[in-house]
């Protein structure tokens, strides 16, 4: 694929940001290669078909001065990042980075070991553990804790213990209240459309070089292994609770609705040690990723920050978390944690007093400027998350979609809009020659959107397609935040060539078999397709015979609709099964054995004849 050079603009703004902050200082990369003691040998990992899950080798250009094409900040955070293998936190206490988006923890205990969030994949979870052994000895998994209700946390559990040992009791699985219901519904109702997102958001098409990925900011971008998931079996309920692990006492702040809807930090007395969880990372965090989620809790978010330093910042000597690397210090520690924490409260201030002034979420992404203390921290900086999207999306918590203005409560969708837009400007011909204008003049958020409105009015004009493509090159190789930088080049990318669908697409079946029977009926409900149901009545039981629970399903008005009680014998079908079967039935599956039928099973015909699944290659930068 042809790729343009950075223009004279673009590499301008970019050399010019390296005077405007302390390149000099090298503190993050000291405390970055602080406690190196080695990496894999084949930075290669594969699974066991052969194939490639990750290779921390594709970013070794990342190195020396940033290219005119990629923001310094950004490049610098890359290089921070991409910094791979095993390191000693504290004597005690060692981390693997740079295997895959998050940071695997290994806390050693009496006799054996306590893992901490084992990364997205069991191939890349194993290496990890096999590092670990290679440098430390072999030592037995006697607990592991999930942080969060993220997969980055969790799925790659299978690769550091097994079922059969946690069925045992030989391992416990600690995990926040809420947890196995987040982790397994978080991408369920609307995973088709996170997962299409995510492929922009973390560059899954694109090829990696000073021209294309560079990284996440929050880490380089997602390992496609297996994933898995074991059901914790000590779930943290309360603030101030303590578990004693292989003699190791674990003491637990919840922290819920904050990065993740169930999230934890602990403390370790034995260690002086706090874990952070991804609460205070080197980044400012997404407050609505980009992929798409519910609108986290800026003001929570601070609120349990203060906590985490009030309880536990006099009493620790370092602090870890599960992306990037540690801090050292208690004076250090309360800087931090008071930096992250005032980043996140300033943000949702401000934006309350702006909003209540009448100002809308466009224009306060626009105004808000951080204090000098806060912009100068390089942990602030937006490389995952952004000042401008984040502000968005306080307003959005708030106050909805609608800024208030009439005239934006009804407007045309996008394509009849911009077809309105192209015609009143004087044709798609014209639309270019403005846009070219603005591209020579440096102004590509102008170009973007002028030839937003060509693309989605002709989606076939190849002189909008091209230019819009540049335009959306030259926006990425300017962006500080990397998933930014991912989705302008994403799209670049869909214009040029077609649509890459979603790359990354993991079935995770271990996951999906903690799905309770609510939903896996929501999960149905929500594909009806609801013109073609309308005139369909439809009702029948289903008992989930090894949970020993049955429900009465109905669809009425396009609606589907679930109550668990006990079968009355009046409706047309009974379906007796057990939930994995159910859960293979949500999948389509009508045929296999397993099923129990009692009546007329016509009506399940009907139901499936209206279901409608996703697509995972619907359009984004076209129409």
């Amino acid at each position: 694929m042809q790729q343009n050079d950075p223009t004279a603009s673009i590499a301008g703004a970019n050399r010019a940001l390296i005077g405007s902050m302390p390149f000099a200082d090298t503190t993050d990369f000291d405390d970055a290669d602080r406690g190196f003691l080695g990496t894999l040998a084949e930075p290669t990992i594969r699974n066991a078909a052969g194939d490639i899950v990750w290779d921390a080798s594709t970013y070794d250009f990342i190195e020396g001065d940033a290219p005119d094409s990629v923001n310094p900040s950004l490049w610098r955070q890359s290089r921070l990042v991409a910094k791979h293998g095993l390191y000693e936190v504290i004597d005690g206490i060692y981390q693997v980075r740079g295997l895959d988006l998050s940071v695997i923890s290994f806390i050693e205990g009496d006799h054996g070991v306590i893992v901490v969030d084992p990364l997205i994949s069991e191939e890349t979870a194993a290496a990890a553990l096999a590092l670990y052994h290679e440098h430390r000895g072999i030592r037995p998994v006697v607990a592991v804790i999930y942080t969060h209700s993220h997969i980055d946390h969790f799925g790659g559990v299978l690769g550091v213990t097994t079922e059969a040992d946690v069925d045992a009791g030989k391992v416990a699985i600690i995990a926040p209240e809420g947890f196995l219901e987040h982790a397994v519904s978080e991408n369920v109702y609307a995973g088709t459309a996170m997962g299409r997102r995510s492929g922009y958001m973390f560059g899954a098409a694109l090829a990696r070089g000073a021209r294309g990925a560079v990284g996440a900011g929050l880490g380089q971008t997602t390992s496609t292994g297996t994933a898995g998931l074991i059901v914790p079996t000590i779930d943290v309920t309360t603030t101030g609770e303590t578990h004693t692990v292989d003699g190791v006492e674990i003491e637990f702040q919840l922290a819920p609705n904050t990065e993740a809807p169930a999230e934890l930090h602990f403390y370790l007395p034995r260690y002086r040690a706090l874990c952070m969880a991804e609460n205070a990372t080197h980044t400012l965090h997404n407050l609505l990723t980009l992929r798409g989620a519910i609108v986290r809790d800026p003001h929570g978010w601070s609120q349990y920050l203060t906590e985490a330093i009030e309880r536990f910042s006099d009493r620790s000597d370092v602090v870890f978390a599960s992306h990037h690397w540690p801090t050292w210090g208690t004076d250090k520690i309360r800087h931090f944690l008071g930096i992250q924490r005032d980043l996140y409260g300033y943000l949702h201030d401000q934006t309350l007093r702006l909003l209540n002034q009448g100002y809308q979420g466009a224009e306060i992404a626009e105004m808000i400027q951080l204090p000098p203390a806060l912009e100068q921290a390089w942990s602030t900086h937006g490389y995952y998350g952004s000042v401008s999207h984040d502000v968005k999306a306080i307003y959005q918590r708030y106050m909805g979609w609608f800024d208030g203005n009439p005239a934006r409560l009804w407007p045309h969708p996008p394509k009849p809009l911009a077809e309105r837009y192209v015609t009143a400007i004087g044709g798609i011909d014209r639309v270019v020659e403005l846009a070219r204008e603005a591209y020579a003049a440096g102004d590509y958020r102008w170009a973007a959107t002028l030839l937003d409105h060509a693309v989605f009015a002709d989606s076939e004009h190849e002189a909008a397609r091209s230019l819009y493509a540049d335009t959306l090159e030259q926006l990425a190789y300017g962006s500080e935040n990397g998933i930014w930088r991912n989705f302008f080049l994403s799209g670049a990318t869909e214009l040029r060539e077609s649509n890459f669908g979603t790359p990354t697409t993991a079935t995770a079946p271990d996951i999906i078999a903690q799905l309770s029977p609510e939903q896996v009926f929501d999960a149905i409900a929500i594909t009806v397709d609801g013109p073609k149901a309308w005139d369909l009545d439809l009702a029948f039981d289903v008992t989930v015979s090894d949970l020993d629970r049955s429900f009465r399903v109905t669809l009425r008005n396009g609606v589907l609709i679930y109550v668990e009680k006990v079968p009355s014998g009046d409706a047309p079908l009974h379906l007796t099964l057990e939930k994995a079967r159910l859960i293979r039935l949500a999948g389509g599956d009508l045929e296999s054995d397993g099923l129990g039928v009692d009546g007329d099973v016509g009506v399940l015909r009907k139901l499936f004849t209206v279901l409608s699944p996703g697509d995972p290659d619907f359009e984004i930068v076209v129409p």
